[in-house]
């Protein structure tokens, strides 16, 4: 069931225009500051403006840039897909009588869900490291007003920040995948996923709605870019709880959907 599911989503159009999307930003930003390579990028702080000193640090920049809308989004259609797909293709029903348990299928469906949100992380990450090295050549991860990373220091905090990216996204795909067995059709899920994530990041912007803002997975997002202040330091238990709760709980109600409805209906 996995490898039906996964040669399905991989081989889809859809999949592949993903991919491309967000593969093109990282190149773009690489290019469009070609002019800068080695230097501080004009006055900003932080990731961004440490982006031309290395590959390393352009692939963490390109990450910290696409994560908080594009990459969610991006994540979000294949989970309402693959969710849905079946139901509206109308081959659920054959699936349930070859036989193929609920529990097994729903296995399936995660298994693919988790493999396709670490390829789309992944890709952001790949793609910006080849086009900084190409750009920018391979340097030591540099942090504007601290000292170079070693490479020990630096693997350590790219892997960090890379899982941690991963968890994040999988939370969105869960909640997506759930809300794709639950409405009636895929682009409904999509956009409410969608919403979901625009609606979670303008509360996030309100001091005054603290007590929502840290029950949302989405405040928790951008935790791992302190790793790479000055400081060195960042606080990510609370981001891994929440991020882990909402995968918990969308996934229960996924397999609450498949064992108490029928989605074929």
């Amino acid at each position: 069931m996995l490898r039906v599911e996964l040669t399905t989503q991989l081989l889809r159009v859809r999949t592949l225009i993903v991919l491309a999307c967000l593969a093109a930003v990282p190149v773009l930003s690489a290019f469009s500051y070609a002019s800068e390579a080695g230097h501080r990028n004009g006055r900003q702080t932080g990731l961004f403006g440490a982006s031309p000193y290395s590959a390393l640090n352009h692939a963490m920049a390109s990450m910290a840039f696409i994560e908080p809308l594009l990459l969610p989004i991006l994540v979000a259609l294949p989970a309402a897909a693959i969710a849905s797909s079946d139901r509206e293709w109308g081959t659920l029903r054959y699936l349930y009588v070859a036989p193929v348990s609920r529990a097994r299928l729903l296995a399936a469906k995660l298994g693919a869900l988790a493999v396709l949100t670490a390829m789309a992380t992944l890709c952001v990450l790949t793609t910006g490291l080849l086009a900084g090295v190409a750009v920018y050549g391979w340097h030591p991860f540099h942090i504007i007003g601290a000292p170079n990373l070693t490479g020990g220091e630096t693997a350590t905090r790219v892997l960090t920040a890379t899982g941690y990216c991963l968890l994040s996204m999988l939370s969105i795909a869960t909640v997506a995948f759930a809300l794709g067995l639950l409405l009636p059709r895929g682009i409904e899920a999509l956009g409410t996923a969608v919403a979901f994530v625009i609606a979670a990041g303008l509360l996030n912007g309100s001091h005054a709605l603290h007590a929502v803002q840290v029950v949302l997975p989405m405040h928790y997002w951008q935790d791992w870019t302190h790793l790479f202040d000055p400081s060195g330091t960042a606080r990510l238990g609370m981001g891994v709880v929440a991020q882990s709760a909402t995968i918990v709980l969308a996934t229960c109600a996924a397999a609450l959907v498949l064992s108490r409805r029928d989605p074929a209906a």
